[in-house]
């Protein structure tokens, strides 16, 4: 859905929430091969079972990827990405998995260096299907002001 949404619209504290989506290999081994990642701790069923975790882990990176592409359900043309901050990967994502994400507003401030745009944050949470928080972000935009 295309829906316009200026700086001036957004309200500190709204939400969105995704559906879930399980992991699964053909997810991570399609990861490592267009990162080039093909560290034991993903690909080698065998070596981990000598590991801390037992079994094969995402990469902190998928499931980045992931959780941000899961909050992309309205295209705004008025905003664009600006980056990301406080990444954390808190606990690991395994094979089975299903993630869900919350994604809030915390913050709305000035962009000084283009007056007709404003800084929106955005918290990302990631919880896995017990509800534990597996990854945590903030996602930064620049949103075109609607009074200039």
């Amino acid at each position: 859905m295309i829906q316009e949404i200026f700086f001036e619209d957004y309200v500190i504290g709204e939400q969105r929430q995704s559906f879930g989506r399980t992991i699964t290999e053909a997810d991570i081994v399609i990861h490592a091969g267009q990162t080039g990642d093909f560290f034991p701790h993903h690909m080698d069923a065998e070596w981990v079972k000598t590991q801390e975790f037992k079994r094969r882990v995402a990469h902190g990176t998928l499931i980045l990827s992931m959780a941000i592409g899961m909050t992309t359900n309205v295209v705004n043309p008025a905003a664009f990405s600006y980056g990301y901050d406080r990444i954390r990967f808190i606990k690991p994502v395994f094979i089975g998995d299903t993630i869900r994400v919350t994604a809030t507003i915390s913050e709305k401030r000035d962009y000084p260096k283009r007056p007709d745009m404003g800084q929106l944050v955005e918290q990302v949470e990631t919880i896995n299907q017990h509800g534990e928080t597996v990854l945590v972000c903030q996602h930064l935009y620049l949103v075109r002001r609607k009074n200039l």
